[in-house]
């Protein structure tokens, strides 16, 4: 089953972790197992503390949704070892319909390719030039379908030379032009005779008995009978040579299974080959990758958790297939091909939805998935002093803190107190819990640092600000916007640099400090801050 990702946004915070966490858990515990929560950046300091208070293991990072070689439908064909014969590999190709066929190594990492071009190929390069070098006898028994006469003597490992098919019109005159010879004959004990004294490299029989004093003699001679006429042992001679003989094994075009599709139609469009090689991480050959294969691939399935807008999803989105969304921010600019499930409810935290689908679905979480929930519901709604809370955040924050028997009052001094650590850089503490927004033309980023002391923090304002105008530079933002709520006193020290006129228009600053102001009863970013920089703006 291919894996459906449920991710939270960009630079996560701890409810868009826990929530694509406990998502996927309901899903899993319904039945469908197909479901693995992801993140698309480093666990903040105040996620880490919950995470490590209730003993859970952060999701997986995944960085991008683009399509990648492991989504397509690529074949698995059999592959070769080296030393198998050419018609071995021509049956397979006839029995399942195959042009090309891997070649690989004894630890499977990538030989060769051969197809039917290099057997024909091979065929015909037998007609004009029918000497051979180096064909194991193994190799010749099977595909002649015969046995070795000798009773005397050690037999060859390999064989060589020009094959010829003796037609004696005199007796007189039964000579070769080599001992160098691979000597084909029907019932001609003469003929038989006269190559093993010329100690030819090899006899084939066709369709006859030797004379038993023949095979008694001590020689060099491989002596072989086969059940073949004459013209079809010429034939498959060729065809018992290793395909290492015939294959191509130099300029391979090859990919992994981590490749992207865009990288590889590029390099497909710039070669002629009817298919390519897909090697796994450790360089062994894993399938093959044809043409068509790229024409409809599979897309990466992902749930999109805590956010609905594409400049904080993951990037590759537009190659993927979104097939729900679970928020509670306002609806942006995510579009889909197909129509979807979105729950979108106006409560403080997206992992009060989610806990809610748990009470639908009459699912108990876990005591270690309900103490998460409730830290999750504690963060977002800051211990439920945002104008976002409702009193559903309340109630089931309440009720999963029962299950995980946790205070809240003490979960929420634990975690607005882990994230703020006089050992941070600035630059640490404002890629936190850090968002782009695209309003009106104006590109804008808001940082939210919550705390219970945020003197300790103004004390650093030049160096927030220099890492804000920095930020600002990179990234071409407007305006960058730096909260600092502290829960204590219900309230937010704004930093800001660029647009100041907007933000003190918007938030009605009068006083003479630059670039930094208390904004009382200000806690949510969504809420408080976007909309009012929408409105003047829109």
């Amino acid at each position: 089953m291919d894996t459906i990702y449920i991710t939270g946004h960009r630079n996560p915070d701890t409810d868009s972790i826990v929530s694509a966490m406990a998502y996927a858990a309901l899903k899993n515990a319904l039945g469908d197992r197909q479901y693995q929560a992801a993140r698309l950046g480093q666990i903040s300091d105040e996620t880490q503390a919950v995470l490590n208070r209730f003993g859970a293991q952060p999701p997986m990072l995944i960085t991008n949704l683009r399509t990648q070689v492991q989504d397509l439908d690529y074949d698995t064909p059999p592959i070769l070892s080296p030393g198998v014969t050419v018609s071995r590999a021509w049956q397979m190709m006839q029995k399942d319909k195959l042009s090309v066929l891997p070649i690989a190594n004894e630890d499977g990492t990538l030989y060769g390719m051969i197809s039917a071009g290099d057997v024909a190929n091979n065929d015909v390069a037998s007609v004009r030039n029918p000497v051979i070098q180096d064909i194991p006898v193994y190799n010749l028994l099977s595909v002649l379908e015969g046995h070795v006469l000798n009773r005397c003597g050690e037999v060859k490992d390999t064989i060589s030379g020009a094959v010829s098919i003796a037609l004696p019109t005199d007796r007189e005159n039964l000579m070769f032009s080599q001992p160098d010879s691979i000597v084909i004959c029907g019932k001609q004990p003469d003929m038989v005779r006269r190559a093993i004294e010329m100690n030819v490299s090899c006899v084939i029989v066709c369709q006859a008995e030797v004379d038993q004093e023949l095979l008694e003699q001590k020689t060099d001679t491989c002596v072989i009978s086969t059940p073949f006429d004459a013209y079809q042992v010429v034939r498959l001679i060729c065809h018992a040579m290793p395909v290492s003989h015939v294959c191509k094994n130099h300029d391979l075009v090859y990919f992994h299974l981590n490749d992207y599709i865009d990288d590889v139609q590029n390099r497909v469009l710039e070669s002629r080959f009817r298919a390519y090689p897909i090697l796994d991480e450790n360089e062994r050959v894993v399938g093959m990758l044809s043409r068509f294969h790229l024409l409809r691939p599979r897309r990466k399935r992902v749930v999109l958790m805590d956010h609905n807008e594409r400049a904080q999803s993951v990037a590759g989105l537009e190659q993927a297939e979104i097939l729900e969304i679970v928020d509670h921010h306002r609806l942006a600019d995510i579009e889909t091909k197909n129509p979807i499930y979105v729950r979108n409810e106006p409560v403080g935290s997206t992992a009060t939805i989610v806990a809610g689908m748990y009470q639908e679905k009459g699912l108990m979480p876990s005591a270690k998935m309900a103490g998460l929930m409730a830290a999750a519901i504690v963060s977002d709604t800051v211990m439920f002093k945002s104008p976002t809370c409702t009193q559903r955040d309340i109630d089931l924050a309440n009720r999963m803190a029962r299950i995980a028997n946790v205070s809240l009052d003490e979960l929420g001094k634990a975690i607005f107190s882990a994230g703020c650590g006089d050992d941070k850089t600035v630059e640490a503490m404002l890629n936190t819990d850090y968002k782009e927004f695209h309003i009106a033309g104006h590109n804008l980023a808001v940082s939210q640092i919550t705390c219970m002391d945020s003197d300790r923090l103004l004390k650093r304002r030049d160096e927030f600000l220099q890492a804000m105008q920095a930020i600002r530079q990179k990234q071409k933002m407007d305006t960058v916007l730096l909260m600092i709520t502290d829960v204590l006193l219900d309230g937010t020290q704004l930093l800001y640099v660029g647009d100041e006129n907007t933000i003190r228009q918007a938030f009605d600053i009068h006083s003479e400090e630059e670039n930094c102001a208390f904004l009382p009863k200000i806690m949510s970013r969504k809420k408080q801050i976007i909309p009012m920089l929408s409105g003047l703006w829109g």
